[in-house]
Formats: C-alpha cells, sequence, structure tokens
C-alpha cells in the first residue's frame, strides 16, 4: 500500500500513517460545540478533515470517522436560559443548521456523529476508572485529574509546566492541589443541567468528554485524531493524559492539527464585528467557492479569509465550468480513476496547493482533446482527481460561472500594496506574515519572483489554479 505522510503534532515530523490494522482505519476530529451558527473558523477543520476521509477511503478498505457535537456546555446554557427554553431546543437547532450549512460545503456526513448527552454514562464510568486507578480526587463535589500523576503531560504541546498557566484555558480553583489540575465532573445548581452520579447530581468537564466517546465508538487506541490547533492545549494534551492513565496503553498515534483562521489580517472576534458565518458567506458565493477559498492555503498555515481570496476561487470554478459545459453531452469514462499525480500531492500531508495545480492540467488537458474518446477519459480523470478534493459535483457552483464585476486594475493596485507589505515582512524577518501576504497573492492571481533587484509581480494565467 502507498504509504500516506501525515505530520504528527506529537511527534512534530512529517511520518508515514500507521494504522492498528492494515485495511482499516479510525478517525477522530473534534466537533463544534452547538449554541450558535457555524463561522468560517469552524468550517475550516470540517473541510480539511472531509478531504483527509476522502483520502482515507480512497485509500483502505475501511475508514471508521467520528467528529462530535458537544451538545452540554456553560455557553449552551447561557443561550438556553436566555431563551427560555431547554438545551436540547438550542443544541438541536444549531445541529440541525451545521448540518446544513456543512453539506453546502460539500462536507460529507462522518460515520458517527456523538453527542455528549447520549454519553453519560460512558463518561461517568471513565471518570471512575481515573479515580479507582489514583489518577483523580474528589473534592467540594468536583471530581479533578491529578496532572502530577502522569509524568508525560505536556509532551503534545511542547509545554513546561511553568508555562501552562500562562494564557490558557485553565481554571485556577482554591479545591485543586495542583493548578494544572483539571475537572472531570462538577456539580451543578437546580438551574442547571446535571445528571445523578456517584458524586452527585452533576455534568462533565469539557475534557473528559471526547476521550469516553472515542472509547465507545472507536476504541482504547485511534490512528488519527484531528481538530484546530487552538485545541492541542489544553483539550488534546488532557485527552491523552486522560486516555493513557485510565486504559494504560497508547491513546492516538497520530495528531494532525489545522492552523487558525483570520479575517482581513484579524483575529476573529465579536468585539471586532468580524465573525463571518458560512451561511451569510452563503449568500455571497456557492459552498464550493467558499471550499476552494477554505483549501487554498495548506492546512497548517494561518489561512488569511478575504474577498480576494472567495473572488480568486469563483473565477477558478468559473474557468473549469465553462469547460466543462463544452464536454456537457460526453459520458465520462467507466472505471477512470484518479490521477496518480493528484494522488500523490495529496498523500504528501494534503498537499492540496500541489493537487490543485495538477487539476488544472487536466483541465487543459480535457480542454484540449479533439475526439469523443480522448474527451470521455479526460472528463472522467478530472471528476474522479476532483471528487477527492470534494469539488466539480455541485450543481450550485454554476451560479458562480458568470463574471463577477471586479475591476483588474483594482486587483494589481491591491497585489502591489500586498506585495509592499511583504518586502516590510520580509525585512523584519516576519517570514510567517511574508507567506501569509504571498498566499493572498496567489489567491488574487499572481506569483511573486524574488530577485537581486527587488520582488515583482508575475500574472498567473490562472488564480488558485
Amino acid at each position: 500500500m502507498t504509504h500516506i505522510l501525515l505530520h504528527n503534532t506529537l511527534t512534530r515530523t512529517k511520518e508515514p500513517l500507521q494504522t492498528e490494522r492494515p485495511d482499516r482505519v479510525t478517525l477522530y476530529v473534534c466537533g463544534p460545540t452547538v449554541y450558535n451558527y457555524a463561522h468560517i473558523g469552524n468550517a475550516r477543520p470540517a473541510v480539511v478533515f472531509d478531504v483527509l476521509a476522502r483520502l482515507l477511503r480512497h485509500d483502505y478498505r475501511e475508514l471508521v470517522y467520528a467528529r462530535n457535537f458537544t451538545d452540554v456546555d456553560d455557553k449552551i446554557n447561557a443561550a438556553a436560559a436566555a431563551a427560555g427554553v431547554s438545551i436540547g431546543s438550542i443544541t438541536s437547532r444549531y445541529i440541525d443548521a451545521y448540518h446544513q450549512d456543512m453539506q453546502a460545503l460539500s462536507v460529507l456526513t462522518p460515520d458517527v456523529e456523538p453527542r455528549v448527552t447520549a454519553h453519560i454514562d460512558d463518561i461517568i464510568t471513565l471518570v471512575q476508572t481515573l479515580v479507582e486507578r489514583g489518577h483523580a480526587y474528589e473534592v467540594e463535589g468536583h471530581v479533578l485529574f491529578e496532572v502530577a500523576s502522569y509524568p508525560e503531560y505536556g509532551h503534545l504541546s511542547g509545554r513546561r509546566p511553568e508555562d501552562m498557566l500562562a494564557g490558557a484555558r485553565v481554571e485556577v480553583a482554591p479545591y485543586k492541589r495542583d493548578p494544572l489540575d483539571f475537572v472531570l465532573w462538577k456539580p451543578s445548581t437546580d438551574e442547571q443541567p446535571g445528571w445523578e452520579s456517584p458524586w452527585g447530581r452533576g455534568r462533565p468537564g469539557w475534557h473528559v468528554e471526547c476521550t469516553a466517546m472515542i472509547g465507545q465508538h472507536l476504541g482504547h487506541t485511534i490512528d488519527i485524531h484531528g481538530g484546530g490547533q487552538d485545541l492541542i492545549f489544553p483539550h488534546h494534551e488532557n485527552e491523552i493524559a486522560q486516555g493513557t492513565c485510565a486504559h494504560g496503553g497508547l491513546y492516538c498515534r497520530t495528531w494532525v492539527h489545522n492552523s487558525f483562521v483570520t479575517v482581513d489580517g484579524q483575529k476573529m472576534s465579536k468585539s471586532l464585528g468580524n465573525v463571518l458565518l458560512v451561511r451569510d458567506l452563503l449568500a455571497q458565493a456557492s459552498g464550493e467557492a467558499i471550499r476552494l477559498a477554505l483549501l487554498s492555503t495548506h492546512y497548517r498555515r494561518p489561512l488569511d479569509w478575504n474577498a480576494a481570496r472567495l473572488e480568486a476561487a469563483r473565477k477558478t470554478l468559473a474557468r473549469i465550468y465553462t469547460t466543462l459545459r463544452k464536454v456537457a453531452d460526453v459520458a465520462p469514462t467507466p472505471g477512470i480513476g484518479a490521477d496518480a499525480d493528484v494522488l500523490a500531492a495529496l498523500r504528501n500531508d494534503l498537499n492540496v496547493s500541489a493537487a490543485l495545480t495538477r487539476l488544472q492540467q487536466l483541465v487543459r488537458t480535457l480542454d484540449s482533446a479533439e475526439t469523443y474518446a480522448q474527451q470521455a477519459e479526460a472528463k472522467a480523470r478530472l471528476l474522479a482527481s476532483a471528487s477527492l478534493l470534494g469539488l466539480l459535483h455541485n450543481a450550485d457552483a454554476e451560479r458562480d460561472v458568470g463574471e463577477s464585476g471586479a475591476e483588474r486594475t483594482d486587483e494589481i493596485a491591491q497585489a502591489e500594496r500586498l506585495l509592499a507589505a511583504r518586502e516590510q515582512a520580509r525585512q523584519k524577518r516576519d517570514f510567517a506574515k511574508a507567506d501569509a501576504l504571498r498566499d493572498e497573492l496567489a489567491a488574487l492571481g499572481f506569483d511573486i519572483q524574488d530577485g537581486a533587484s527587488g520582488s515583482k509581480l508575475k500574472p498567473r494565467t490562472e488564480a488558485l489554479i
């Protein structure tokens, strides 16, 4: 079998994927806390791991993919109290909305979508196991994991204990033996959702939920665990501690994390008013264009969402669909699979950029095909390859085929501003920002030629791919 290479956060290296069974792979991704509509930051991991799931299904006989819903949480409790309804009413509404939004982005439904409230008994059992094994303790109605009982704590994030409290989601409370100890179970007031347990009526802590659901659906050791970079510490660090201490073995073989999403160079926040909801973006462009824009930067690099990126995705799809319309009456040749170069790119740590570049070559092959047989084969290979990326099977994308009205002169002026900003970033040795600006220029349809006399813009014949 051809190996899939993934960057493992735990080892900080790109390495061949190892699975418990050669024909089967298990994948768990942390899903949303459902108290509001999905924003573009929620959409990025959904799309990234959908591409990974598509690749795994191609390469393995069986994939078991689980992505959870956190449907009990203090934010949910607050939203339900404000609306005067049950938490179930809030979570059901936003789970339905999430499904609608992800379907619009061509994100396939995972095999399992566990909800926390359906796994309370599993959570209680896990907490009991940790107490019995000496890794957790009860105090003032809380049950806490004792971090000192797990010497490997901190390996995933690479943090030292003295650094872990700074700027992290760590609750400091007087009843803890150590400030890093985290809650497995906490008491509920009469007004709060709660379940009976050996420690009284209460509800689970955030971190223990995923570990319990993983154990129930995928087993005590999983092959791949995914999620956003913001979850590395403390959430995933705590998952490793819980799972390892409860079952005495390896918790997960490969950890995969996507990087952050910013909007016009700024972090998304309610105070800035720049939280972009997926359903609002769907009023501006097709779900396929949004998906392509989300894939236009490698998953481990920050993605800056802006109008130019979305516009470039729309134009790219317009050009491809123009080619496909020319062969609308041509039936794809049966049995033609995905292109070998597209597969090789995706197997190399989801190198979507290289896959998209090859996809454009396949478009040109189709465009230049002269006979019906050549068109049928080229069309089949293009569609099979694009399917791995979740592209070119959404009829709604036809609405992006028309011209948007954006003026090329404005794009050139914007590109020149970005190039100047990149030069400043390079002079300051802020290479991460320089790389992000290069991605913005690529999305706008420009490459950069760096030379002894400086950097110059070079228009691409195609944007994005």
